[in-house]
């Protein structure tokens, strides 16, 4: 079993978590169920699956959940540029975090082919 705590992308996750759920404070009351809903599940879906694929004793399962947490930070990343699409946002911090987004992004897939290529 791996330490999810000690990983960079888990850490940056949080932060990135922490940002959104400040951010979407800020969105309509009538996106409540919408937009705020999914854009908070997201982006704590990013740390908590790779805290539980850290706890997968294959590499194949580990990559797994390394993917899933890839995948739900595109998925924020579309919501994001949803709020800018509907001006939801000021477009500014949105692309901020669109950026540290896209940076956390590529640390997950590096480690998804580090892990792919170096541990069969």
């Amino acid at each position: 079993m791996r330490n999810f705590r000690e990983l960079e992308v888990w850490k940056d996750s949080r932060i990135l978590a922490k940002e959104i759920y400040t951010m979407t404070k800020c969105l309509p009351d009538s996106e409540k169920y919408g937009l705020v809903s999914q854009m908070n599940r997201c982006s704590v879906s990013i740390p908590a699956n790779i805290a539980e694929g850290c706890s997968k004793y294959s590499q194949k399962d580990f990559v797994r959940f390394l993917q899933i947490s890839l995948g739900s930070a595109f998925e924020l990343e579309t919501h994001l540029i949803l709020c800018q699409d509907l001006n939801f946002l000021p477009s500014e911090e949105t692309s901020s975090i669109i950026k540290n987004i896209q940076r956390l992004q590529k640390k997950i897939a590096s480690l998804i082919k580090y892990n792919k290529s170096n541990h069969h």
